[in-house]
């Protein structure tokens, strides 16, 4: 078994060998790129993105975007990352489509050994973020989480287990406070409620500025 086999396996494993720390190197050197950019250097930012996932990315990212590898990174259509979003992917990350980070969001797919006798050794298990999450500023996401589809993470959550689909979770350690329901179609935030009236001034303001 190969030291990225072990990784892939969950296995403990070290990252100074099999190229590793120079894959870590080039991907540095395209963060630091893609993070210097302008704010109107949209086809060099998508370019520099293709770079780091190895793929088409059909998604908005704000620099900066810090990451180890970005090839272990399999992010979805239509997402939206804030800015200082933290990925550790030496193990890999899947992120399914329409899911929105606030900023400042950790994800870790990487652990220590408790004992300290042991503790530059690693290991990996992946975190898997289902279609349609929010995932609130500030959260951090622990090694072999599952967050399922159209959850809700709170600010400043800390996430060491996996959170089921359509819940609302939210603090340290992150757990489950109810399910999402009808009343959120009808309230977007404490007591304000959606109109027919509101939303249709929201959509024409919106068409209107792209005219």
């Amino acid at each position: 078994m190969t030291m990225r086999e072990r990784i892939a396996a969950g296995k403990l494993f070290l990252d100074d060998c099999e190229g590793l720390p120079e894959e870590r190197l080039q991907a540095k050197k395209r963060m630091m790129q893609f993070n210097q950019t302008m704010p109107d250097e949209l086809e060099k930012r998508f370019r520099l993105l293709e770079e780091i996932f190895g793929r088409e990315v059909k998604a908005w990212i704000e620099p900066p975007f810090y990451f180890c590898y970005g090839s272990n990174i399999e992010l979805g259509e239509e997402c939206y990352l804030n800015m200082g979003c933290n990925f550790i992917d030496d193990a890999k990350i899947t992120i399914g489509n329409k899911v929105a980070f606030g900023p400042g969001v950790t994800i870790a797919t990487v652990g220590h050994p408790i004992h300290p006798d042991h503790r530059r050794l690693m290991y990996g298990d992946p975190v898997v973020i289902e279609e349609n999450c929010w995932i609130g500023a500030n959260t951090t996401i622990c090694p072999g989480v599952t967050i399922g589809k159209n959850s809700v993470i709170g600010a400043g959550s800390i996430v060491n287990k996996s959170i089921p689909a359509n819940s609302v979770a939210v603090g340290n350690p992150c757990k489950v406070i109810r399910e999402i329901n009808d009343t959120d179609l009808q309230y977007y935030y404490k007591n304000r409620a959606f109109t027919e009236e509101e939303l249709a001034e929201v959509h024409r303001l919106n068409q209107a500025s792209d005219s």
